[in-house]
């Protein structure tokens, strides 16, 4: 789990080769926040094929209205009504350790799709059309994993160090951690706006943000 040495490199790579449209030094001011790597073991458990629809949504928050789609399908951003959610689902928000587990499918580089620039193809706000979100999967058969801000159960803390290493979510005050978000700057401005597909992307929780629910593994 975290930002590697072999990450930033091709991040490096990346920059020296010319597919940098801005600046990438707030990416490696902020690099420290998703690191040092660690082990990390995660139990099995469930999640959510892609984020919450606002038609999911609406099935336990009948009155619910999104600001930032009309599409029943899309991916439901929530602010003033996110605690309220929480607390009518018969789910949890997975650990950023879950989370980064998930988004990786079994893969050690930048995204499951390797260590070149993602692209604006990757991008999934939407899960109306079965065969866009099929061809948005990982090896998990996760769809859109980057794409929305996602938030996590883990208070938010700069850095691993004395992180849980069991896959528990980090307890404290403040904010929570947000994981993805590339796809909430969607039109791209030339920002470098791909690195919040990186897997190990990481920041605090302000504003909106989508909800992807997991659950412990049920026990036979």
């Amino acid at each position: 789990m975290g930002l590697s040495d072999t990450e930033l490199d091709a991040v490096r790579a990346i920059e020296s080769s010319g597919g940098v449209e801005d600046s990438l030094e707030p990416f490696f001011a902020c690099a420290g926040n998703a690191r040092p790597v660690r082990q990390v073991r995660v139990e099995p458990f469930l999640i959510a094929r892609h984020p919450l629809t606002v038609a999911q949504v609406r099935h336990w928050l009948p009155d619910y209205e999104d600001d930032y789609t009309g599409d029943d399908t899309g991916t439901a951003r929530l602010e003033d009504a996110l605690e309220g959610l929480l607390e009518a689902l018969p789910f949890r928000l997975p650990s950023e350790a879950e989370w980064e587990y998930a988004a990786r499918a079994g893969t050690t580089t930048l995204t499951f799709r390797g260590d070149h620039k993602p692209g604006k193809e990757q991008l999934l706000d939407d899960f109306g059309d079965p065969a866009s979100t099929a061809a948005a999967e990982n090896a998990y058969g996760l769809a859109a994993m980057g794409s929305a801000n996602e938030i996590c159960a883990d208070a938010w803390i700069p850095g691993f160090v004395d992180a849980p290493a069991d896959g528990r979510p980090r307890t404290g005050d403040g904010p929570r951690v947000v994981r993805g978000g590339a796809s909430d700057v969607y039109p791209w401005q030339g920002c470098d706006e791909w690195v919040l597909l990186l897997s190990a992307t990481r920041y605090a929780h302000a504003g909106f943000t989508a909800v992807r629910p997991a659950a412990a593994l049920p026990r036979r």
